[in-house]
């Protein structure tokens, strides 16, 4: 008739509120201050204490504010067919779970559920008839990003009473029938009879307070009935497993998320007692380790669960780490650490790596699962893409070196969402159209007929809430809807391999990286971070390699020390913090860990020079914290030790901290290119890959050596070994001619210094539009100055102002080195603009390539299509080149990664300068190097090996080598990089990655200045089959593959 489906749904919505037998309100409860430090976690109640009285109706107001409300409660005695309930209304939970009130309900001073907007109903039955001790632990919340505001709550309702349990199941199935009547078709039979199933139970009703319990009773029966009587012949599965998607830091703290954690998964124990069918999948060992010293109580709950199988504890990482600035023993690291955790305090072996919000996926992830031991991929970001769809949401995933994992995009639509177009979300609710909507947006339904939904609140929404489970109940026995199963996500997954391994139908495939058309900011967003944390890999990697060294001179490995350091390096590359996009307070957290951690690598750095070099206390050694403070300060020795991790065999310029006036030898005795510095000698050294190499100075003199370079700051050129520099009155580059090839590096302008306004439409700290370029102005030169010139370097300096920021850069240019460098110093105070440097280079090509993890990606030059203008500002690492077959230019980098190469103008992303979620982002001092490098040839050794010198440069420590202190590795190919040298994390043995770099074949032979015993390949996890004695270790490698060995001494 006329408007069942609104009657069918407000007649629903009334019920909901009708379902109380009885209430009675708790009028006040004490209340005082939380009483911590901000720093502090809170993880107990207090005891029982009296005082202030907090009453309903009145409000607390505050920001990051923490409240105890505390009283003895009488619960009511069980009565049948009714649950004893609590209801409580404290606050607001802002869009999201992302801002605003969250609490925790202690019983009888142990932690029982979280409360919040989402989860205000808390099943009191277990406690019927007894008199308890309420505690609350009530937080305000932030604001969620942007200037700092007030959050204001009101005690709103605290109620405790019985809920009938034939009137609950009544709402649930009269909520799913009537909103189902939207998603089944008007002529379809099932949708015929459930109209009038639903009107004839409504018919039954009688709403007066004294007659809805008995009819509600008669009403649930016959629409039961009724329901049973209706055959479901759906041939579609959906999977359901519970979730919340907990940010380790965004729009609040570290130590709010490990409040946050205690919170959603004590609810989650509270509904696995409820609901026996309930399961649930957490993803995050970080998570985890929190929680085992935050709340043992929670914790072993948790480990109960996991026994059972009710609770998955798999995903694959340490954290939902960003995959696009870590690097790739970085992204190693993420998947030992947390497959590790994993395996030692719950037993179980991950099997999938679980990464929903992350923001694009390298090219290099495949391989690095497959070498983990996991064989299926999951995601939805993807679906956010700005310009394309990816076409579809099965499909196998072939990574850099060919390795294929399977992979499934989660397609659950958000309420209100279109079940058509682009975006999905991981926080799925279960309604009849998010269950439908999963099927109708999965486009891969030749191959399977299953797919999956994550349902839960994220972050501060708690996670999944009593009506999502009942839901599942409800909307299981509606005819025409998809058949529900609750499930782990594993066994959802072991179903698609299966339906995929015996279809015969196409099975697709994506060759290449999973690049995300969004949230391009992340790349530049909070420099600070990105380059403490490329620094800090590029050391971690170092001290490893130190410490191998000094365990084999009879010193120590800090195991353990070192393993702490990485975890903080992980935890801080999680997706919203290492790429920028969280608040203030959140970066002034990560400060002070990364300024400790620069702290304790430098004193385990100093540990394993004492044991390599005589009087090798480091003392000419310091932190990569800011440029000033490595290799500083003068000293007075005759014997230096030039230590390379870099795995690259050629000539570096070191600085020695050496104030005398002298010269320098080698091992040899042959005097070496010296340049006196500010700071001490430049001294041109060979230096072994992963080995170290003894400098001698005398304070005998050697004829000074005339200066290489002609500069005319008047005409604005300079005249290097390599060069003629020209640039114009603003300081770009005009012209650059390389003289070895008798070419002309620009086609128009060199370093060029532009400033782009930077207003995303959305997001942004996240994201940099396609629109930027449309506005801009370029920066000229205030001041230039020669500030050094010597027979290994000159140093020419260029200053620029721009409205309140001053941009100091030295220009640097080398006689033994083709590289030109630009170190930079900016004092930066912008608002809403981007910096950028652009190159406009003399190279045809239609592509480019970017150093990525474990090997480089080509990407499109040219915007042909929308696939192509999509990636107008991609992320590399180390270095980007544009060639030709007989020559190119590569711009690299020491810590920057946002690139935007178009046509022939190569452009590098220095500094953003967004205002939300951080209002203060990237204000202040910057330190940066970027570099040019015309070279002969396409893209080849010299790119790489300058791209790692850039970044890795040899260390110098005073004091001799000590006689056993040797070369841990050497091998006879040059395209095959060794990327880490550790000890085995169980102590057996030590561990060598390493990958091909340059896409070819290659055999490789490693041999070592030590005894080797036997070796053995092994995978990421150090994991191995059977040893080999030896003393030589032969390898074959494919393109961009990685090889990993443990080695016996």
């Amino acid at each position: 008739m006329f408007f069942n489906e609104e009657k069918f749904r407000q007649r629903a919505a009334e019920l909901e509120g009708r379902r109380w037998a009885q209430k009675s309100s708790v009028e006040w409860f004490y209340t005082k201050e939380g009483g911590l430090g901000a720093d502090e976690v809170y993880t107990s109640c207090p005891e029982a204490f009296e005082g202030d009285k907090i009453r309903l109706g009145e409000e607390f107001v505050g920001r990051d504010r923490y409240i105890w409300l505390q009283r003895e409660v009488a619960i009511p005695a069980l009565e049948p067919g009714c649950k004893v309930m609590g209801y409580f209304n404290f606050g607001r939970t802002g869009g999201g779970g992302n801002s605003g009130f969250e609490s925790l309900l202690y019983i009888n001073g142990h932690p029982y559920q979280g409360v919040d907007t989402n989860h205000r109903e808390v099943v009191l039955t277990p406690f019927a008839g007894q008199t308890v001790l309420m505690t609350f632990l009530v937080w305000s919340g932030l604001e969620g990003g942007g200037p700092v505001r007030l959050q204001y709550h009101r005690i709103a309702e605290a109620q405790i009473g019985c809920l009938d349990e034939k009137l609950d199941e009544l709402y649930y199935l009269l909520s799913a029938a009537a909103e189902s009547l939207a998603y089944l078709p008007e002529d379809s039979t099932d949708r015929t009879e459930l109209v009038k199933a639903l009107d004839r139970t409504l018919s039954i009703l009688d709403w007066d307070a004294d007659r809805l319990p008995e009819t509600g009773k008669e009403a649930l029966a016959f629409f039961s009935a009724a329901l049973d009587g209706m055959p479901k012949n759906s041939a579609v599965t959906v999977y359901a497993t519970g979730h919340t998607h907990i940010d380790v830091s965004w729009l609040w703290r570290l130590k709010h998320t490990r409040e946050k954690a205690q919170r959603s998964f004590a609810t989650v124990l509270r509904l696995m007692e409820e609901y026996p069918e309930y399961h649930f999948l957490q993803t995050q060992p970080q998570l985890y380790k929190f929680l085992k010293k935050d709340s043992p109580e929670i914790y072993e709950g948790i480990k109960q669960r996991v026994q059972e199988g009710r609770w998955e504890a798999d995903g694959g990482m340490w954290l939902e780490a960003d995959c696009n600035v870590t690097s790739g023993e970085s992204l190693a690291r993420q998947f030992l650490y947390g497959i590790r955790f994993i395996e030692e305090e719950f037993g179980k072996k991950c099997r999938f790596l679980w990464l929903p919000d992350v923001f694009g996926y390298s090219w290099a992830l495949p391989q690095i699962m497959k070498l983990c031991g996991l064989d299926t991929f999951m995601t939805t970001k993807i679906s956010w893409n700005q310009f394309n769809n990816v076409p579809n949401d099965l499909f196998r995933w072939r990574g850099i070196d060919g390795t294929e994992m399977l992979t499934y995009f989660i397609d659950v639509p958000a309420p209100g969402m279109s079940v058509t177009g682009r975006g999905s979300t991981y926080n799925g609710e279960i309604t009849p159209e998010t269950i439908m909507g999963t099927w109708r947006k999965f486009r891969n339904k030749e191959l399977s007929h299953e797919v999956l939904i994550s349902y839960g609140h994220g972050d501060g929404g708690g996670g999944t809430t009593r009506g999502m489970i009942e839901n599942i109940r409800a909307i299981n026995r509606i005819p025409g809807m998809p058949r529900i199963k609750t499930a782990n996500a594993q066994e959802f997954f072991e179903k698609i391999h299966e339906n995929v391994e015996n279809t015969d139908r196409y099975v697709p495939l994506w060759d290449g990286e999973l690049y995300l058309e969004y949230h391009r900011g992340t790349y530049t967003s909070q420099a600070r971070n990105k380059r403490n944390n490329r620094k800090l890999e590029n050391a971690l990697g170092q001290l490893e390699w130190l410490s191998v060294l000094s365990r084999l001179a009879g010193g120590a490995y800090p195991a353990q020390r070192i393993h702490d350091c990485w975890e903080t390096v992980l935890r801080d590359q999680f997706h919203d913090i290492i790429p920028g996009s969280s608040i203030h307070e959140v970066y002034e957290d990560t400060r002070k860990e990364y300024e400790a951690l620069w702290r304790e690598v430098d004193a385990m750095e100093k540990e394993a020079f004492e044991a390599l070099c005589e009087d090798g206390d480091g003392s000419g050694h310091g932190s990569y914290r800011d440029e000033s403070s490595r290799n500083n300060g003068s000293y007075s020795h005759n014997s230096y030790s030039l230590l390379r991790f870099a795995d690259t065999d050629c000539r570096e310029a070191v600085l020695i901290p050496e104030s005398r006036d002298g010269s320098f030898t080698d091992e040899e005795g042959k005097c070496l290119p010296a340049q006196k510095v500010s700071d001490g000698w430049l001294v041109e050294a060979g230096v072994k890959p992963l080995g170290l190499t003894e400098v001698h100075f005398t304070e005998e003199k050697q004829p000074e050596t005339d200066s290489p370079f002609a500069l005319d700051l008047e005409g604005r050129c300079l005249d290097t070994p390599f060069y003629s520099i020209k640039w114009d009155e603003s300081g770009a580059f005009t012209s650059l001619w390389d003289k070895e090839n008798g070419r002309q590096v620009l086609k128009g302008r060199g370093n060029v210094l532009r400033i782009y306004e930077d207003k995303p439409m959305n997001y942004d700290a996240w994201d940099i539009d396609i629109f930027y370029g449309q506005k801009f102005e370029d920066i000229p030169a205030c001041e230039i100055r020669c500030t050094e010139d010597g027979p290994l370097r000159m140093k020419i300096s260029f200053v620029y102002r721009y409205r309140a920021s001053l941009i100091e850069q030295e220009l640097m240019v080398y006689s033994g080195n083709r590289r030109i460098d630009f170190a930079t110093k900016a004092d930066w105070h912008e608002d809403h603009r981007l910096l950028k440097t652009l190159f406009e280079v003399d190279i045809r090509s239609t592509k480019a390539s970017y150093d990525i993890q474990f090997g480089f990606v080509e990407r499109p030059t040219h915007w042909n299509t929308s696939w192509d203008w999509a990636r107008f500002e991609v992320c590399g690492h180390k270095w980007a080149d544009l060639s030709e077959s007989d020559y190119g230019v590569s711009l690299l980098n020491d810590c920057k990664y946002g690139y935007g190469i178009r046509d022939n103008v190569m452009g590098l992303s220095l500094l953003k300068s967004a205002k939300s979620p951080d209002t203060e982002a990237d204000m202040g001092e910057h330190f940066f190097t970027y570099a040019l490098l015309p070279h002969k040839g396409s893209l080849g050794k010299e790119t790489i090996t300058q791209g790692i010198l850039l970044n890795q440069p040899a260390l110098c420590v005073p004091g001799a080598v000590k006689k056993q202190a040797g070369q841990f590795l050497k091998k006879n190919c040059d395209t095959v990089l060794i990327d880490a040298v550790k000890l085995a994390e169980d102590g057996d043995g030590y561990v060598v990655h390493m990958h091909e770099c340059a896409g070819g074949r290659a055999h490789v032979e490693l041999t070592s200045d030590y005894s080797v015993k036997a070796y053995a390949a092994c995978n990421l996890l150090e994991e191995y089959e059977e040893k080999t004695d030896g003393s030589a270790i032969c390898a074959d490698f494919g393109p961009f593959e990685i090889k990993c060995f443990r080695i016996w001494m």
